[in-house]
């Protein structure tokens, strides 16, 4: 039997879909198939649990002395990716199940039921402590088929409330993990309904819209203390060959290894001996977290550009991803959200003017294969505002060029005299420091 068919019969199968794919891979290892004729039993009622029963086709049926047979007869009958005889070693089975068909089934053998609970989902070898930060925050808890559990770590980046992109990232993960793993997104649109409380787990529900051979749909729901505050469509596509084009053309801009990070930037604003010393300090006191991607702008802005509604700039996660792909997808969803809403507002700065902005939505499509710890370059821009609303697009492009993600998020401004709280600016700030003996 083909394996690769073999690993996407698996992932089709509800039980096993939140595993990693390669815990799919070893699972048809070591599977054995099975073949049973009509009225032929398939296991006995009191017989040792040999193994988990997958039918890969047919129909079987549940009889046995504890089923009641005035129930629904609908509810016994057993198809193509049911599943049976899941328990541990030394288990008997509590009923018959019967061959209504020719009936063909793939076991599990009895003493591989570690591979059904690996510590990750996104990595069947390693263990969460070996992942960097951007994983362990995608890190999803399975709770039961079709909902899982997230959390807002204290060492990942705290903006007063859950990030946008953790919302976008985890929910896109939970999706994920209810498609098998050769279908990948290829696109998601996003509503922010409320903010989210960072003290309080995140429960995500997915529904599956639609199952089909190349496309599948997913609409997921995050909740807070039963309350829903964020929504996510996701549309999934086994890989395909076609037409291919592209009219976009990557700007020429520093190479990424040429560029300073973050860190590098703020421990310049500290040293910089033509800055005012009470600048230095202040910029010294703050709290300081290094976020999960590392990011280096293309372009330290003069003040002249400073209004300017666009940004460029090179972004990786930190650290080696697993290799997952649906994982790495998931990883540019999240860093997608990171500094739009600074873009949005440039035009608008004002001395004495503070404003603040949240996301109201968020629509990602993927239109090439990416590896998320391979540095991608992003191109943003914000083509109009109106009516407290401000509109960015975005790009990303690979070192070669080649356009392999487009985003069109929505912003929400907050004009007022207080300050201006999201950590986005803080960085914006950062990549404009112009060392003419005063800041930006």
């Amino acid at each position: 039997m083909d394996r690769e068919a073999v690993v996407e019969f698996l992932g089709q199968v509800p039980l096993l879909q939140r595993l990693p794919g390669s815990s799919l891979r070893r699972i048809a290892d070591v599977i054995q198939v099975r073949h049973y004729e009509p009225g032929e039993y398939v296991v006995r009622e009191g017989q040792p649990v040999l193994g988990l029963y997958f039918i890969w086709e047919g129909q079987a049926e549940v009889s046995g002395s504890d089923i009641v047979e005035k129930g629904n007869r609908s509810e016994l009958q057993l198809k193509q990716y049911d599943y049976f005889g899941y328990g541990t070693g030394g288990s008997i089975h509590q009923a018959n199940v019967v061959a209504l068909s020719k009936l063909t089934c793939l076991v599990l053998p009895d003493g591989h039921n570690n591979l059904l609970q690996p510590k990750s989902i996104w990595n069947a070898e390693g263990i969460p402590e070996d992942f960097c930060l951007v994983e362990h925050i995608l890190q999803m808890e399975p709770l039961d088929v079709d909902i899982f559990r997230g959390f807002s770590l204290p060492d990942a980046p705290q903006f007063g409330q859950v990030f946008g992109g953790q919302l976008i990232g985890q929910a896109l993960a939970a999706a994920s993990k209810t498609v098998d793993c050769l279908k990948l997104a290829h696109s998601l649109h996003a509503i922010f309904i409320v903010a989210g409380d960072v003290n309080l787990p995140i429960i995500y529900q997915v529904d599956r819209v639609r199952d089909g051979k190349s496309f599948a749909t997913r609409r997921v729901v995050a909740r807070q203390q039963g309350n829903a505050m964020f929504t996510l469509l996701a549309s999934f596509q086994k890989e395909e060959s076609g037409f291919v084009h592209q009219e976009a053309v990557m700007p020429h801009v520093p190479d990424p290894e040429t560029l300073l990070s973050m860190e590098e930037l703020r421990e310049r604003r500290i040293t910089d001996p033509r800055l005012p010393m009470h600048y230095r300090n202040t910029v010294a006191r703050r709290n300081f977290f290094p976020w999960p991607i590392e990011i280096k702008f293309c372009e330290t802005s003069d003040s002249t550009k400073q209004s300017h509604p666009s940004l460029k700039y090179w972004f990786k996660a930190r650290g080696k991803l697993s290799n997952d792909p649906a994982l790495h997808r998931c990883v540019v969803a999240y860093a997608s959200d990171l500094l739009f809403s600074g873009v949005s507002l440039n035009p608008h700065r004002r001395r004495g003017v503070k404003a603040s902005s949240l996301s109201l939505d968020h629509s990602i499509w993927f239109h090439r294969p990416v590896r998320a710890d391979d540095w991608l370059l992003y191109v943003i821009e914000s083509p109009s505002g109106s009516g407290g609303r401000g509109f960015v697009t975005g790009q990303m492009f690979n070192r070669k060029g080649e356009v392999i993600i487009q985003f069109f998020p929505c912003n929400d401004w907050v004009i007022g005299h207080w300050l201006f709280i999201t950590l986005c600016c803080v960085f914006y700030a950062a990549y404009r420091v112009t060392y003419s003996g005063v800041p930006n």
